[in-house]
């Protein structure tokens, strides 16, 4: 997975702000109009946008002369994924998490039971959107794709 910069980072932060209300994408003036405060060139703008879809981080359609970003995946499945990855920095997961269960909170204690006790029929948290199918593929090998929209 892709670690952002801070450019990067607030760029996906419109993406994935604007992505409920502009399912078809939003446009390069879009994004820089949105980073208000930022005085940031077009084109730098678009440079972020263009290494953004290199990385397979936005998906992108042409229209007219232009061309309009989406997010290639939620905000929760990019932050999911890089939980995982930092689950995997150390020597033992299961002392990893048994440490970060310990420190959440009574409510994100609830959640995760939640989340762990749901008949899902698939375990993995969400980690790298597949296109715009909504599909969820874990690229850890004999692990199952989810289905975004079921959690199945």
């Amino acid at each position: 997975m892709t670690r952002l910069g801070d450019l990067e980072r607030a760029v996906m932060d419109v993406l994935w702000d604007a992505a409920p209300a502009a399912s078809g994408g939003v446009t390069v003036r879009e994004v820089a109009d949105a980073l208000d405060g930022r005085e940031l060139a077009y084109t730098t703008v678009m440079t972020v946008l263009d290494r953004l879809a290199g990385k397979g981080m936005v998906q992108r359609e042409r229209e007219g002369r232009a061309w309009r970003y989406r997010p290639a995946a939620t905000r929760e499945a990019y932050i999911a994924q890089l939980m995982l990855e930092a689950l995997d920095l150390g020597g033992s997961r299961d002392a990893a998490l048994v440490r970060f269960a310990r420190s959440v909170t009574g409510t994100e204690a609830d959640v995760l039971r939640a989340a762990l006790g749901a008949e899902t029929g698939a375990t993995d948290s969400a980690t790298v959107e597949d296109g715009p199918t909504g599909r969820i593929e874990d690229p850890r090998p004999g692990r199952p794709a989810l289905d975004e929209a079921t959690d199945r």
